[in-house]
């Protein structure tokens, strides 16, 4: 048993139900890893757990998905909810609320996601024989790191509010 299988013990029928979610939720805006997410699928691919085209498949399908209800988010002026500490600006907000054509955002967008998961997922797959244990290190790290950003983050900004409402 590898590192990574002993870390990551999630059957295949949940596996990707789990990566589709954290793809769609990151891809939408919300603070979660799902390229993390991508990257362990890759991984668990290269041991012969997960299926590498379906991965690739299902992170492609949930980075389109996630990136439309984004575009949506952004389309009907959801502009408070990008400008609030906890959201990450997401491209697809952005590209809603400056009412970028659909059809070209879904084109884009569409080759964009395809390109992301094979990449990610191709080199986690590869990687994911003599490294699994190192890139769900990698991933564990980079939540920590997102995480700790946020906080930051969060603190400047709540020392520039006070700051600017103690001037009035």
């Amino acid at each position: 048993m590898t590192v990574l299988a002993a870390l990551i013990s999630v059957p295949a029928g949940i596996g990707y139900p789990l990566l589709f979610a954290f793809v769609a939720a990151e891809s939408a805006g919300a603070l979660v890893p799902g390229e993390t997410a991508l990257i362990v699928a890759g991984a668990l691919a290269g041991e012969g757990r997960l299926s590498l085209p379906l991965v690739i498949g299902v992170a492609a399908g949930a980075a389109i998905v996630g990136d439309n209800v984004g575009y949506v988010l952004g389309r009907r002026g959801l502009r408070r909810l990008i400008d609030r500490p906890g959201l990450r600006v997401a491209a697809a907000w952005l590209a809603g609320e400056s009412r970028m054509p659909w059809r070209r955002f879904l084109f884009w967008n569409a080759l964009g996601g395809i390109a992301w998961a094979a990449t990610i997922g191709s080199l986690a797959y590869v990687l994911g024989r003599s490294a699994s244990g190192s890139l769900a290190l990698i991933g564990f790290v980079g939540v920590g790191i997102a995480v700790l950003v946020f906080v930051i983050a969060r603190v400047r900004r709540r020392a520039v509010a006070d700051g600017g409402a103690t001037k009035r």
